[in-house]
């Protein structure tokens, strides 16, 4: 069974021009057509599948600072507060709210790391307060065990992933703009070494700017074009349970196994960092690149098999836009979840949190989760073709800070005064093949 997820009307007619158009309606795509529409720009958000159907749905739903990387820090901070507007304006359903974060451990050395980050983030005036052993044990008794310390992040919160993206879509319908799910962007045209339209397996749109929002389809896509982008996708399985439990915190971090609250009242649960790594043709290419990424976290990552090669969404092969794509041929990306980790995660989570054996699985699923290099996303809106911007490479953090990144490249398309620093999320970043600096993702 596949992640949850609410389903949505929209546009069935393709227009003929736009202001800008937005390709893949994902947590990413989704905010930046949104904030572009409310800005009164005439904007098409095209979806080869179902609005928020891959990686935005098949999340925890975690909105948090916590742990960030310095370089997404401030974007992370001013995503909470969008959020918040962002819910007022487009509906309840996307289901934020500042529940806090808890993070418990037993190990002084994972403690003390997060202590060096809580020093740095409270200089930058993020909320974190280091817990004591008793204060933890208090914190987590629905645990029943004692613990040694661990992290209040008070002012992160949770989303819901199965509705968050199509009420944002609603939203975005709601000030003008068009929503079209069930049409693949086959690539662009262009007039003058600019881009002049999107094609569409509908027709052509006209527009003089495209923002690339694809996901694990991003890479693939700019190679039709010639152009590089460094990106390696890994398979995560995750499952959920139904309502029932008490008592537990609504989002509970440990190196076991990590616990949400979900919107039905059921929990999502996962084991933070464990994945697959299935073979594609551009992970081939891209080995260099992310070897030292992979030789840091060769203890969580295993070998996986061919899903990913035989979806197609990370070809090296181009294609014609005439034809069918490997986009319509894979509406939706839906990989198989690993039931060995799922019944692993159970087993751990239902060890961690006594009230949770009673409770029967919902359903498991996987996802993709596409990286850059260094775990930070690049949003850039200079990327080798005049009128093409970038915003992929989430690296496991996109559904947080999806309204912050689709803020900042709407402010970027605008001329306007940026929300955030934009320099660390470059593209061009990469050229200068600094691989030795990596962050987790």
């Amino acid at each position: 069974m596949t992640a949850p997820l609410l389903h949505i009307s929209t546009a069935t007619q393709l227009p003929s021009e736009a202001d800008c158009v937005v390709i893949g309606a994902g947590i990413v795509g989704t905010c930046t057509a949104y904030w572009l529409a409310r800005a009164g720009q005439k904007v098409v958000l095209l979806e080869k599948g179902r609005v928020g159907a891959e990686q935005s749905s098949r999340n925890w739903g975690w909105c948090r600072q916590q742990n960030r990387d310095a370089r997404e820090l401030p974007l992370s901070t001013r995503s909470l507060t969008l959020w918040e507007e962002m819910m007022a304006d487009c509906g309840a359903a996307i289901g934020f709210e500042r529940c806090g974060l808890l993070y418990l451990s037993n190990d002084e050395a994972e403690i003390e790391t997060w202590a060096n980050w809580g020093r740095f983030a409270r200089g930058e005036g993020v909320d974190t307060r280091m817990l004591s052993g008793a204060e933890a044990t208090q914190f987590g008794k629905a645990t029943g065990k004692p613990w040694t310390g661990g992290v209040w992040s008070p002012q992160d919160g949770i989303a819901n992933p199965a509705a968050a993206a199509p009420t944002i879509a609603r939203g975005i319908i709601k000030h003008g703009g068009v929503v079209m799910q069930n049409c693949a962007a086959r690539g662009l045209e262009t007039s003058g070494g600019h881009v002049s339209a999107v094609v569409t397996e509908a027709g052509t749109v006209s527009t003089k700017q495209v923002v690339l929002t694809g996901g694990a389809w991003a890479g693939s896509f700019l190679n039709q074009l010639g152009l590089f982008f460094p990106q390696s996708s890994v398979r995560s399985s995750i499952l959920s349970v139904g309502p029932g439990a008490q008592g537990l915190p609504d989002a509970l971090h440990t190196k076991d196994v990590s616990v949400t609250r979900r919107g039905d009242g059921g929990y999502t649960l996962a084991i933070s960092g464990s994945a697959h790594v299935d073979l594609t043709p551009r992970m081939l290419q891209a080995t260099k690149h992310f070897l030292p990424i992979f030789l840091r976290r060769w203890r969580s990552l295993s070998p996986g098999g061919l899903q990913g090669w035989r979806s197609g969404f990370d070809t090296a092969r181009r294609w014609s836009l005439d034809k069918v794509t490997p986009m319509e041929q894979v509406r939706v990306l839906d990989p198989r979840p690993d039931q060995r980790l799922i019944k692993r995660t159970l087993k751990r989570a239902q060890t961690l949190l006594p009230a949770l054996k009673d409770i029967p699985v919902q359903a498991s699923w996987a996802g993709y989760i596409d990286s850059t290099p260094d775990g930070v996303p690049v949003i850039d809106t200079d990327i080798g073709l005049p009128g093409l911007a970038l915003a992929a490479g989430l690296s496991g953090h996109g559904f947080g800070i999806g309204p912050g990144v689709g803020h900042l490249m709407a402010d970027m398309l605008l001329g306007r005064e940026p929300i955030t620093e934009t320099a660390q999320y470059k593209l061009a970043r990469f050229n200068e093949s600094q691989w030795g600096k990596v962050a987790d993702f």
